[in-house]
């Protein structure tokens, strides 16, 4: 008797919501910017704040503001939203660019490059994210701030990570040059003690090979007697 084919039917319509396969974001962290610039060069000023919950959904606009050394009060540099990046400061003006999240509304890094950096940025940096989570039945306004102190130099310094690392290559350096020394000492006697131990072996031979030659020419000598 045939066994009827059973074919089941799926419609994603019924399909449990368990089943549905969400398209994950990009992996977050939250790293600090770096905070010494060199005067004549670029420099990224780093900013991000990761959501606590991936899948949730959000949108988010980004301020800057900017507060001079020996100033007071902080002024607004810069501003990303839906219509894109504007420089709001003129002391700025052609020397920001955007340097954070891109083709997204839901903007975790907040990240900006500024062009031909000048010792008269240092100073303090804020970044401001204002965020709208939306869930299911309401949503949700936060605003997270992020500060960098920037400082601008003529030239490049080296940093204490640099020097420890030149240290530590010298220190292994000469390190390995003793252990070398050592290695070669050590084979030099291991070499030396083997020589004079071959010696020692040939001379013992030789004395028994003149002893042995010795007693047969005493023989031969009683015999001819």
């Amino acid at each position: 008797m045939a066994v009827p084919h059973l074919r089941l039917l799926y419609s994603p319509s019924i399909l449990p919501e368990e089943l549905l396969v969400r398209q994950c974001d990009g992996a977050c962290a939250e790293v600090d910017s770096d905070t010494e610039a060199v005067a004549g060069r670029g420099f990224k000023l780093g900013c991000i704040s990761c959501k606590m919950r991936s899948e949730v959904k959000a949108t988010a606009t980004v301020e800057w503001y900017f507060k001079a050394r020996g100033e007071v009060e902080f002024v607004q540099i810069y501003t990303y939203g839906e219509m894109g990046p504007m420089i709001e400061n003129e002391i700025f003006m052609d020397r920001l660019d955007w340097n954070g999240s891109k083709r997204s509304n839901d903007i975790q890094d907040a990240s900006i490059y500024i062009l031909n950096v000048t010792l008269n940025d240092s100073g303090t940096y804020r970044c401001f994210f204002n965020r709208v989570l939306t869930y299911s039945n309401y949503e949700n306004t936060t605003v997270i701030s992020k500060v960098v102190h920037l400082n601008v130099v003529a030239k490049a310094t080296r940093g204490t990570a640099s020097i420890v690392s030149e240290v530590m290559m010298y220190v292994s350096i000469i390190g390995l040059q003793v252990w070398l020394l050592i290695e070669m000492i050590y084979c030099y006697r291991k070499i030396a003690a083997a020589g004079e131990e071959a010696l020692r072996e040939a001379a013992n031979a030789e004395y028994l090979a003149i002893a042995s030659e010795s007693k047969d020419n005493c023989a031969d000598v009683q015999v001819g007697e």
